[in-house]
């Protein structure tokens, strides 16, 4: 799709877009200046013109749905390259990662053809798709696009739920170096709600899909941290203490969680507890991975010490985040403050 951009003399200050597709002028609508009203009716405009975007899932179970009918196949390698192109939606896939992605190392002389053959089939579902709309002119070739050495799921505009967690938890990290912790603890815990699971849970990944499923799951987790943050900064202790106990069970050498919960207990008047969680993660850090906890969550251990259960810890302070089990054995730094 080509965008051109031209102003009429009696609206400088009002861009407007024309947007080409294939040679076919489309409707215009005005430019990025008129804000959320222009793109929304942009984006109307172009289903009228070419039907339904294309909405996907990966926040969770794959789902990946034109023209409101499901393109999600069910046998395990076509699969496999549906979520590897819907995780670079928009954006082409080289051939030679699709083939990486399904064979590894060891491709089979046949499979540049058996890839051609899983593209065929969802080109197919797609087809069916399109048929259940109105419009003739897209062509399932138009939305699994073969491009200069690769393929390239193109949505027009539709829903892609990690793109917007990514910029819902913005929002959030946004709102937290403003010292707006409603405001953050909002947004992040919206951000989190679109997750209905682990990513890509019912998909048989390989090396590409399992970077990008870790990649995902960090970025949770930082949202996590900082939504259980600014709960804490707002005073609720004690609702988080549940939530809290389950999770650094589920991510067992998770120091920033580790010191979420104690600082939550040691507020809670529970003190004897929260020292008890430093020590049991200091026996897993020096038996697993031969480490000491970091010197913040150490510090906070001995204010707990010395503290009164009501006082505070203390106010700014940066947990090193031990990566889950079998999620790689380095540590990274998680903001806390």
């Amino acid at each position: 799709m080509v965008c051109r951009t031209r102003r009429a003399a009696s609206e400088i200050d009002k861009p407007t877009v024309l947007f080409f597709y294939q040679g076919v002028r489309l409707a215009a609508h005005p430019g990025p200046g008129s804000g959320k009203r222009g793109k929304r009716a942009g984006r109307e405009r172009l289903r009228a013109t070419f039907g339904e975007n294309v909405d996907i899932e990966v926040l969770g179970a794959l789902s990946v749905h034109e023209n409101g009918v499901s393109i999600t196949l069910t046998a395990p390698k076509p699969r496999q390259v549906l979520a590897l192109l819907a995780l670079h939606a928009d954006h082409a896939v080289p051939v030679a990662a699709l083939i990486e992605e399904l064979w590894e190392q060891n491709p089979p002389r046949s499979a540049r053809t058996t890839l051609q053959t899983y593209v065929l089939q969802l080109r197919e579902l797609i087809g069916v798709a399109l048929a259940c709309g109105e419009n003739e002119r897209c062509t399932s070739k138009d939305i699994l696009a073969t491009v200069p050495g690769g393929y390239r799921l193109e949505t027009r505009g539709g829903s892609v739920d990690y793109r917007e967690f990514e910029r819902r938890a913005g929002a959030g990290y946004r709102a937290m170096d403003a010292d707006d912790y409603q405001g953050a603890a909002r947004r992040l815990a919206d951000a989190l709600s679109l997750w209905t699971g682990p990513a890509l849970t019912d998909v048989q990944a390989g090396s590409r899909i399992e970077t990008e499923v870790r990649r995902l799951e960090e970025l949770r987790l930082c949202a996590l941290d900082q939504r259980i943050e600014a709960d804490l900064r707002l005073g609720r202790h004690r609702e988080l203490l549940s939530e809290l106990t389950v999770l650094v069970k589920q991510y067992r050498l998770h120091e920033s969680l580790h010191g979420q919960l104690m600082l939550a207990l040691h507020r809670s008047g529970r003190r004897g507890e929260a020292l008890n969680v430093y020590q049991r993660l200091r026996t897993m850090l020096v038996s697993e991975l031969g480490l000491e906890p970091s010197a913040a969550l150490s510090r906070l251990q001995r204010s707990i010490l010395m503290a009164h259960p009501e006082s505070a810890a203390p106010p700014k302070a940066t947990f090193p985040v031990t990566a889950p089990a079998g999620a790689g054995g380095g540590r990274l730094v998680a903001r806390t403050n």
